[in-house]
């Protein structure tokens, strides 16, 4: 019995983009294992009858692989082959920055979001590239955006927020996709990671206050002080994208001078919901005006005790929702505003429509 394995091992290196096959000459495959370095799963499928095997991935650019296939003949001998080829280098490449991590645990809100480093032009090639598993399964949808520093981005949502529990599974098959011009992806990812417990934050600008709940029942309520007049806090659903024990906060990284201008050098139990500078800290400069006044920047602003409690409490991918302020919608590209589009325009984003 013989496995043939192409591309073939010997000469020069085999063009990237192509699939790997592997036959069994009077036998049947039971094994096959295409590995590289930085490489999670190089998937592919055996056929019905087991004689062959084909990828779905396919090759990446200036990689070496190594191919492992078993295969038992019909006298019951099983025989391995082992095969390395590498391929060509490509004019271009590009790659996806994705979150969140491998094994992170996150809120109900959290979306999978990825960045790429080079101006994707098919976009539909790659989130061809692009699928996303959960146990339980939902409905959701992928949704394309320029991020805030101008690249190109695809994020991935449920239609409602995830359920506490749910083990989610991104895949990123981009090795040797096209995505226009030459430029060819080099990634293949599997990502893990799970949805913690509910954590859903409310604030009411008019009210002054902070409304937490965890798995639907209310926990506190704080008294916060928002954006005054001229400086609204955004309206809308934001979402946790990390947590700084102390962090200085300098006015002029966000643009305001002048007789508003403020430079604070400790602040301390910062949640940031936007990369445009909203926060939810402790403001004790503000002591007496918590649930009375709105006096803040744009930021949500608590004492110290309660900003300490929030920030124990809360972690990447908690939504928290703004009502009744003057501000506009915080746009979808201001960090995690995903949920601000409703549904049938965020499946309207996806280039497979």
């Amino acid at each position: 019995m013989k496995i043939a394995i192409e591309p073939a091992a010997e000469g020069a290196p085999v063009a990237p983009g192509g699939k790997v096959t592997v036959r069994a000459e009077d036998g049947k495959l039971s094994e096959v294992k295409v590995s590289a370095a930085d490489t999670d799963a190089f998937a592919g499928a055996l056929s019905k009858d087991k004689r062959s095997w084909t990828s779905s991935a396919l090759l990446a650019p200036g990689t070496e692989y190594t191919v492992v296939a078993r295969a038992q003949g019909a006298d019951g001998k099983e025989v391995t082959e082992r095969s390395t080829l590498t391929t060509a280098k490509a004019r271009d490449t590009f790659v996806g920055e994705y979150s969140p991590n491998k094994g992170t645990t996150v809120g109900v809100a959290m979306p999978v979001s990825i960045t790429f480093n080079k101006p994707i032009e098919d976009k539909a090639a790659v989130e061809r590239g692009l699928t996303v598993t959960a146990s339980p399964a939902v409905e959701g949808a992928w949704s394309w955006m320029k991020d805030r520093n101008g690249k190109d981005r695809i994020d991935y949502r449920p239609k409602e927020f995830w359920k506490p529990g749910t083990k989610v599974t991104l895949r990123m098959s981009l090795s040797g996709v096209d995505a226009g011009g030459g430029v060819l992806g080099t990634q293949q990812r599997v990502v893990h990671f799970t949805v913690g417990k509910s954590v859903v934050s409310t604030v009411d600008v008019e009210k002054k206050t902070m409304t937490v709940a965890e798995n639907g029942k209310v926990v506190r309520t704080l008294p916060v002080s928002n954006g005054k007049p001229g400086f609204d806090t955004w309206s809308g659903t934001m979402v946790v994208l990390s947590k700084v024990p102390t962090l200085r906060m300098d006015s002029r990284t966000v643009g305001i001078f002048g007789p508003e201008a403020y430079d604070i050098g400790e602040v301390r139990w910062n949640v940031q919901l936007t990369p445009s500078g909203t926060y939810a800290h402790a403001a004790p400069w503000n002591e007496g005006l918590f649930g009375k006044v709105n006096s803040s920047h744009g930021c949500v602003g608590m004492s110290t005790q309660d900003a300490k409690w929030f920030y124990d409490r809360v972690g990447l991918g908690d939504p928290v929702t703004v009502v009744n302020s003057a501000e506009d919608t915080v746009a979808t590209n201001n960090g995690y505003g995903d949920w601000n589009v409703d549904w049938k325009t965020w499946k309207a984003g996806s280039a497979l429509n």
